[in-house]
């Protein structure tokens, strides 16, 4: 089976009826958007892929889609889950909603932390243009595995050390395809996105 989607954070759920949330309409707007470019969905394992979050006002909290919802076509507010704590270190996240977070989440955390100005955060699967970026913008290196500590704060070193802060993109060496782009909402994360993918 795929690794793709599997959770390597403890966490703690606090089980909360879901409901619709600010900006919940445009989460599910650009990632039907992504689904119809096959950068997030299931793979030939059927294991989802690819997340999407939101910031929830001007703290580190964010909304995040579920852990292996890449399956579906549609998600509702109960296919999400709001990240409320963290802590790289003990690699532990708490999250409210009934789906368990994204196994990105603490990379989302991490450019939310990194970032203030950041409002959005995109992970997607593209094998073209992870081979054509690789190394030629900010790159995690090889032996960081995703949805780790040690991903958290290697995010966290390309902020302090490269400039990607102005790209607006990364990509992970040691997850095939794996590719982050993040902006002050959706709609630009997914500009700089499409904007990559045309050059």
């Amino acid at each position: 089976m795929s690794e793709t989607g599997s959770i390597k954070f403890t966490c703690d759920r606090v089980a909360v009826e879901p409901s619709r949330f600010a900006g919940f309409d445009e989460l599910n707007k650009y990632r039907r958007k992504l689904l119809r470019l096959g950068t997030i969905g299931i793979d030939r394992n059927g294991v989802g892929f690819g997340n999407l979050s939101i910031r929830n006002g001007a703290t580190s909290r964010f909304y995040i889609t579920g852990s292996g919802t890449g399956r579906l076509l549609e998600l509702t507010p109960a296919d999400c889950a709001r990240v409320v704590a963290y802590h790289f270190a003990r690699n532990w996240l708490q999250c409210e909603g009934v789906t368990v977070a994204s196994s990105e989440s603490l990379t989302h955390a991490a450019v939310y932390e990194s970032d203030p100005t950041t409002g959005a955060v995109i992970h997607c699967h593209d094998m073209k243009l992870w081979m054509a970026l690789l190394h030629k913008v900010p790159t995690t290196p090889e032996k960081v595995e995703y949805g780790t500590p040690e991903m958290a704060y290697t995010v966290r070193g390309l902020f302090d050390n490269t400039d990607v802060l102005k790209k607006r993109i990364f990509v992970m060496a040691g997850h095939e395809g794996g590719v982050v782009v993040f902006g002050r909402d959706l709609r630009s994360a997914f500009a700089q996105l499409t904007k990559e993918r045309k050059n």
